[in-house]
């Protein structure tokens, strides 16, 4: 059976556009560029710069203003506006988008992403779902509609793939609410990461600025929940993205309030991350590992949120060194990760935390089976072979305002 790329299951058995890697890591000068580049639209100035139908941007959000269509979603009205940033050219044919977004939806209202692209002959595909999302499941199923492959890409959970390559893109965000009310869903932040990534894996880059530097983040296993809620994916083996999510949550001191989980029954360990693999869940993908899932159930309570890749540790490190504790997707067979708490797995999440002073990972794996075992060192190799091979050097960063973004400048994220 084939795996989406976000599949996030175990085997116990086994503001502006930035490129990245417009050449390549300082460990391998001949090895083929890794091109990344994330373009954000996050104050009332960036916002403004795409079209506005029926809402109004102002204070940094783009707001539900007035209606400009109605649809129906089952067997509710519900009446639309939109938002549409202008066309986005990278400076290369890239072969994959994944977007991120953090908004708002108070009662029954959600959002909706959809993109769009054009190739090098200038032929624009139609607009793909991405993601229907709400921040609460009462009255809206958060759901993705893998397939759509009816011109130039498809989607794959929560990942856009063109394998021609496409040179230009441009998001779409729906606000909908339900009719007759006056609900305000909103949205402050859109992003977007396309790459092109070469099929081999860049030699191990070198130890960077982040030596000796290891965050206290509090740790958390996901298997303590191993059988928890089976409408959500029962925990355990399918819970590392909610559980690597909250901890980096916990680091920042903003988990959720303990009102928002008094449905837990007592006596479950970490009971926010049941809360949060409630929050995060995708019923079209069927779990709970969908990337912006995670960071737009973030945001709110952090601050900001995002999806991106980045070339190597180096460029870890430089946010390891902010203060920023990075959620990474990994992917590694048998014997390939030495000190793992399971032997293999198709695709994990857990959180970077620090580098050792020989520029080994120190990690916080929520495979792990109790909290006492979720600190991890990795060899630094083997940890971004995994990292970088199949999720592409995949992160969520989660920060809250004490803690902004490492400088950028070319070559980096």
């Amino acid at each position: 059976m084939r795996l989406p790329l976000a599949r996030l299951v175990l085997s116990a058995a086994l503001a502006s556009c930035y490129v990245a890697a417009v050449t390549p890591g300082t460990a391998d000068a001949q090895a083929p560029a890794r091109r990344i580049a994330y373009h954000q639209w996050d104050s009332t100035a960036e916002l403004a710069t795409g079209r506005s139908y029926g809402l109004t941007v102002a204070d940094g959000r783009a707001r539900f203003a007035s209606s400009t269509a109605r649809r129906k979603v089952g067997t509710t009205s519900y009446e639309t506006a939109r938002w549409e940033s202008a066309w986005v050219s990278p400076g290369f044919a890239f072969t994959e988008l994944i977007a991120s977004w953090s908004a708002l939806t108070p009662s029954d209202s959600f959002v909706e992403v959809r993109v769009r692209g054009r190739d090098a002959a200038g032929t624009t595909s139609s607009w793909d779902l991405m993601s229907r999302w709400a921040l609460w499941d009462t009255y809206t199923h958060r759901t993705t509609d893998s397939g759509q492959a009816d011109d130039l890409a498809s989607v794959d959970v929560d990942t856009w793939k063109a394998p021609a390559g496409l040179t230009s893109y441009q998001v779409r965000v729906v606000l909908a609410r339900a009719a007759g009310t006056t609900a305000r869903p909103s949205v402050d932040t859109v992003g977007a990461v396309v790459s092109a990534l070469p099929a081999t894996t860049p030699a191990t880059s070198a130890p960077g600025v982040a030596r000796g530097v290891v965050l206290d983040v509090p740790r958390y296993s996901q298997m303590a929940h191993d059988g928890h809620f089976p409408q959500w994916g029962g925990g355990g083996e399918a819970w590392c993205s909610p559980t690597s999510t909250s901890m980096v949550l916990g680091y920042y001191d903003r988990l959720p309030r303990a009102a928002s989980y008094n449905w837990v029954p007592a006596g479950h360990t970490d009971p926010w991350v049941d809360y949060a693999a409630r929050m995060t869940y995708d019923h079209d993908y069927d779990g709970t590992g969908n990337w912006p899932f995670n960071t737009a159930y973030a945001a709110p309570l952090a601050g900001k949120a995002f999806v991106t890749r980045l070339r190597d540790l180096r460029d870890a490190e430089r946010f390891i060194k902010a203060g920023i504790p990075l959620v990474a997707s990994v992917t590694f067979g048998p014997g390939e990760l030495d000190g793992a708490p399971i032997g293999s797995t198709a695709g994990h999440l857990l959180v970077i935390v620090g580098f050792t002073a020989d520029g080994d990972v120190v990690v916080n794996d929520p495979a792990a089976g109790t909290r006492a075992g979720v600190r991890r060192t990795y060899d630094r190799g083997q940890l971004e072979r995994a990292w970088l091979t199949r999720s592409g050097g995949l992160v969520y960063v989660i920060r809250d305002a004490a803690h902004p973004l490492p400088a950028r400048s070319p070559g980096n994220w």
